[in-house]
């Protein structure tokens, strides 16, 4: 069974309950009256606002390791199940009261989260090492705190090799920067003029926004008046999707290429083809991967969700992977994972899509690729 908390639009999923709450007691009284035998997941995702494009794929995707690790030994000889959760900053009651309140009447066992880092290092301190907590979306690094393991890319494996092959290919003088206004957009930048400085690249434009911004019309017409010939995009879901069509109509693609390591398979669909000329991607997974093991990976997927089921992509396949690491990390160290931490990710090993090697897969070790947009699809062109 898998429940649902503050989204009822969501809960058009098979074997999915949904709990509504309008104040934290709903869902105690829910939760703490649900059986105890199962080991149940909090699945941390954003169900609203900016991001919320991502909550159909995390969760189909988390719903088919479920069902992998059920028809084992569940996780610790305990079946298990799903209590999805929103993550969004926009959400009605805020994640951490959810999460206090379900971690103080037990009623999860462990997180696994794929939400921002803003949101990440807040439900640290509430944490605080008292369930395990796997993170993991591409981040901008060094999560050390112990109880939090971090599987996701980070800019010196993702961002850093994509600028070095696109600044030898287009020879790029200068870039554009734009982000939403939060620690990744922000750190991964810092790391990328650093890079670009590195290679005597100059930093013609450089922009935070907040979430949700409606139109992006006049942020386009900013860029475009500067000297830039490429621009790094690390704006987060639908604030992506706005500045991509207005680029497209703009017709900025005749003046630069755009790069971003966080816009995947739903925002290209939402963006729309003519949008799309000239966006390359970062990411140790896209949905047209031709390996093995995606290969093994969609044919479980859509035997499980059907031909309609939500697109593939890196976000969401993150949490198939983090619910498979989860029952890595407590076979290794079921008693004793509140003194490791992200640095212990090299000895866990689970199973992985984007590592391609199985239940021999080792965390942190996936290859990078350089994708195009070809249409509303990726066209892998390197290894990066």
């Amino acid at each position: 069974m898998s429940i649902i908390l503050q989204n009822p639009a969501l809960a058009s999923f098979d074997n999915v309950s949904t709990i509504f709450p309008g104040e934290l007691g709903d869902v105690e009284d829910s939760l703490s009256a649900l059986p105890g035998s199962a080991f149940r997941i909090g699945l941390l995702i954003p169900m609203c606002g900016s991001a919320g494009l991502w909550a159909p794929s995390c969760i189909s995707s988390a719903q088919v390791a479920v069902a992998q690790l059920n028809k084992m030994n569940g996780i610790c000889g305990r079946p298990v199940e799903l209590i999805m959760i929103d993550s969004a900053l926009e959400a009605p009651t805020p994640v951490e009261e959810v999460i206090n309140s379900l971690i103080q009447i037990r009623a999860i066992d462990a997180i696994v989260g794929m939400h921002i880092s803003a949101v990440r290092q807040t439900l640290s301190k509430i944490v605080n090492q008292r369930v395990p907590y796997i993170y993991t979306p591409l981040y901008e690094g060094g999560e050390n705190t112990k109880g939090i393991f971090a599987i996701g890319e980070t800019p010196d494996q993702q961002l850093g090799p994509a600028l070095e092959y696109l600044q030898d290919t287009h020879k790029i003088k200068s870039w554009a920067l734009i982000g939403n206004d939060y620690v990744w957009p922000r750190a991964s930048n810092s790391y990328a003029k650093s890079k670009l400085n590195d290679m005597s690249v100059h930093i013609a434009y450089e922009k935070y926004v907040p979430f949700g911004l409606n139109d992006m019309t006049g942020i386009v017409e900013e860029i475009g008046r500067t000297d830039a010939e490429a621009v790094l995009i690390s704006l987060v879901g639908q604030d992506a999707i706005t500045f991509n069509r207005a680029f497209g109509y703009a017709d900025m693609h005749q003046k630069m290429i755009r790069l971003s390591c966080a816009i995947e398979e739903n925002g290209l669909l939402a963006t729309g083809a003519e949008n799309l000329q000239g966006l390359y991607s970062a990411s140790s997974y896209f949905g047209s991967l031709a390996t093995d093991a995606n290969a093994a990976f969609k044919e479980k997927y859509h035997s499980f969700h059907g031909d309609s089921a939500p697109v593939l992509n890196a976000i969401g396949q993150s949490t198939y992977e983090g619910v498979q690491f989860l029952a890595g990390l407590m076979k290794a160290h079921e008693h004793d994972w509140e003194s490791k931490n992200s640095s212990c990710l090299n000895s866990i090993k689970y199973s992985s899509v984007r590592l391609n090697s199985g239940t021999n897969a080792v965390a942190g070790k996936a290859p990078m690729y350089l994708a195009l947009a070809d249409g509303v699809m990726f066209n892998i062109i390197k290894t990066i």
